[in-house]
């Protein structure tokens, strides 16, 4: 039988009448296969008042933050990080909390930096930063001519003859077109990652990379980048954008310039970290999980505000919530804090293998993950089937007073992705992503940039859908 979907506005009468008369509200078919009803309208409403009257979250990352600090990967600041939300999840009085080993990377930035661009007519300091994973110059320094390209691809029309000895210095910036900064950072994204290794295979005997941000300031903003097998490590680092402005001026007036650069980062050996994880157990259907977390590292130039304390509070949050009204989920609320997202992702595979080997016993049917700052919230993505899509957006009156205006079609996050092996659906909380790549990455992340009214409205968000989903499921 053909099916017959509301529209999202056809349902604001039907809510208006139930605030007086408890009634049961079709959202989906005519068939009426789902549903939700007063009470669930009633549920958010005081899942919100919670967060905002009520809410922790602001005040759990001021802790991470102030207290804590920046969490790299292997270092003592995320050992820290994962005994203290270990605590909190303790507190909360969870069904279950548990740590998860993760064997993760160890790479460590050394002394600052140091930079300058050397002309006939002097030297000027610009601002850098090694990228995580390079190699390191030592007190040696590099020093050489300067390519400056805007492709991968234009490496190979230079050559070996045109490259070897110098440093490729590559001066992609955002496309300021993107309402999305998302996409606009993902169309930048190659010359950190692969930059090196690009430029090592014609001879280049280091990089410098335009820092990925929307903005012009003089932060160097890090990020991860990989090495090749088989190709000469070389060292890399990202200039602040303001740097690389007047590294590209300054070729154009004078095409001999010659650049200075010298980083103390080493790479060590393996070290064993944890995921962070905690339960609160489903009544009807414990073996369905729903997933809700963020990552729990960070670089190690800032606090890690909004890349990711924003997230894992706002996760930490929701269960708070619940347990705070006595919400009793139908299926499992799964809060993980993951380690490793920034520089390796072993949190989130690690995480994916274990839910692979329980499959027989979990189904974990979805998976929601708040990486992108704790800025007003704007809604979610989902890489939902169609039919299950639209029955989340059905969803949408009762959140958009709240300022949850959209769940459309797209991604989860980076933790969540290796998920896709058992089925599960990814949903992306999605927050205004306009001064995001501004502070991402680099030493503007820290706890005074976070509005607590902004993170508090995304964690209520969050939690909204979950019990929703903890609800209905994810059968459209």
């Amino acid at each position: 039988m053909k099916k017959h979907y509301f529209l999202p506005f056809l349902l604001l009468p039907y809510l208006a009448v139930c605030q007086t008369n408890p009634t049961t509200v079709p959202i989906v078919t005519a068939q009426a296969e789902s549903f939700y009803n007063l009470k669930d309208s009633a549920t958010v409403q005081q899942i919100y008042h919670e967060a905002l009257q009520n809410g922790k979250a602001y005040g759990y990352l001021r802790y991470l933050c102030l207290n804590i600090g920046g969490r790299m990967t292997a270092s003592p600041q995320a050992e820290k990080a994962v005994k203290w939300t270990k605590s909190i999840m303790d507190s909360l009085g969870l069904d279950s909390v548990w740590l998860q080993p993760i064997k993760v990377p160890h790479w460590e930035r050394g002394k600052q930096e140091k930079a300058y661009i050397q002309t006939n007519n002097g030297k000027t300091d610009v601002p850098i930063c090694a990228l995580g994973g390079s190699i390191g110059t030592g007190s040696k320094g590099i020093k050489a001519g300067i390519i400056e390209v805007k492709q991968l691809s234009e490496l190979a029309t230079l050559g070996e003859a045109n490259i070897k000895g110098k440093i490729i210095f590559y001066n992609r910036g955002f496309d300021a077109t993107k309402f999305d900064t998302f996409e606009a950072y993902s169309g930048v994204g190659d010359q950190r990652r692969n930059g090196a290794s690009e430029a090592a295979k014609y001879g280049a005997i280091g990089v410098i990379v335009r820092s990925l941000a929307q903005n012009n300031d003089d932060l160097p903003h890090t990020g991860s980048m990989s090495y090749q097998p088989n190709v000469p490590q070389i060292p890399a680092v990202a200039i602040s954008t303001n740097g690389a402005n007047l590294l590209s001026e300054t070729l154009k007036k004078s095409p001999t310039t010659q650049v200075y650069f010298e980083t103390y980062c080493q790479r060590f050996e393996d070290k064993i970290s944890y995921n962070v994880i905690g339960d609160i157990k489903g009544t009807e259907k414990p073996e369905e999980v729903i997933v809700v977390g963020g990552h729990l590292d960070s670089w190690d130039l800032a606090q890690g505000a909004h890349d990711d304390g924003a997230g894992c509070m706002q996760s930490i949050e929701v269960i708070r919530i619940f347990k705070k009204l006595n919400i009793k989920p139908k299926r499992t609320i799964r809060c993980i804090m993951y380690m490793n997202e920034e520089f390796g992702n072993k949190g989130g595979i690690g995480y994916a293998n274990y839910a692979e080997q329980e499959q027989g016993r979990l189904k974990h049917i979805a998976a929601l993950e708040s990486d992108r700052g704790g800025f007003t919230p704007r809604g979610f993505s989902t890489d939902a089937p169609p039919e299950l899509l639209t029955k989340m957006q059905f969803w949408l009156p009762l959140m958009n007073n709240y300022g949850i205006s959209e769940i459309k079609k797209g991604g989860g996050g980076v933790d969540i992705t290796p998920l896709k092996v058992v089925g599960t659906v990814l949903i992306g909380y999605v927050p205004d992503s306009q001064r995001y790549f501004d502070l991402h990455h680099s030493t503007a992340d820290t706890f005074d940039k976070v509005n607590p009214r902004e993170l508090a409205l995304g964690a209520a968000g969050m939690a909204s859908l979950l019990y929703l989903l903890a609800e209905y499921g994810v059968q459209p």
